[in-house]
């Protein structure tokens, strides 16, 4: 037995086998403490990590780190995917939700797209995206299909714990949750409503769709099957925008080292 954490429970007892892997105890799985993925050495992955923080291209991160640029770009695409599942479990206390739409305008697009495309929730083409945001500041969001009923209140109902204040906008989608165990607060945009003055609002969660347009407009355009990607990538950013540039380091080559 060998002081190693496995990497997919909570269980500390793991045995050293022959081949030099690890074994857990609990849930039987077989592991390499602290390989990382694509063979690149550590020092390997803290450089692209490091210059990733810094949103450096794939082609600049390829120039300073002197790595075929292929790889680097499965390098990001691996971290990307980490980042996607590093988001809080569950909200509870006051939490806002909301709905908005990303990309480029509909005139913009390349024809086959535009031919294919069909209206979306509020009448628009645009990828529909989900967010849930608690008042400590950590934001949770997915690329929907739509922004019905049937699609967001199943997501609200797995993602904010019973008994919690939830506050929306007066989209019709959101009708109903009060019956499914929550405290609901409406705030009316429609008649410039944007708070009412007791604390219900989602100002907090318009400034992450904010931050998000911004940052992927600086993109240049994404491709929507890259989407889920780069959402996942900028709601982590934002859950650990306080901690510096080392910590989020280490944190992200924890991650990785999981995901071997």
């Amino acid at each position: 037995m060998v002081k190693v954490s496995c990497p997919k429970c909570p269980a500390k007892k793991v045995y050293l086998l022959s081949n030099g892997k690890r074994k857990c105890s609990r849930c039987k799985y077989e592991f390499t403490p602290h390989r990382l993925p694509l063979y690149l050495t550590k020092d390997e992955w803290r450089e692209i990590i490091r210059w990733f923080l810094l949103e450096q291209s794939s082609q600049n991160i390829s120039l300073r780190t002197g790595l075929e640029r292929k790889r680097v770009l499965r390098a990001l695409t691996i971290i990307r995917t980490t980042l996607v599942k590093d988001v809080p479990e569950i909200f509870s206390g006051t939490v806002e939700v909301d709905e908005t739409y990303l990309g480029g305008q509909w005139k913009n697009k390349r024809k086959s797209v535009r031919e294919q495309g069909t209206k979306r929730g509020r009448g628009t083409k645009k990828q529909p995206v989900f967010g849930i945001l608690c008042r400590n500041g950590s934001v949770w969001a997915e690329v929907v299909d739509d922004v019905s009923a049937e699609t967001l209140q199943p997501l609200i109902t797995r993602k904010v714990l019973s008994g919690s204040t939830v506050c929306s906008d007066t989209w019709k989608a959101y009708t109903g949750i009060a019956s499914r165990g929550y405290v609901h607060r409406l705030v009316d945009h429609g008649d410039k409503q944007y708070s009412d003055g007791k604390g219900n609002h989602i100002n907090g969660l318009e400034g992450f769709w904010g931050y998000l347009k911004r940052k992927l407009v600086s993109k240049g355009g994404i491709r929507q099957v890259k989407m889920p990607l780069y959402l996942g990538e900028y709601v982590w950013r934002y859950n650990h925008r306080k901690e510096n540039d080392n910590v989020k380091l280490r944190r992200i080559i924890k991650l990785l080292e999981h995901e071997v």
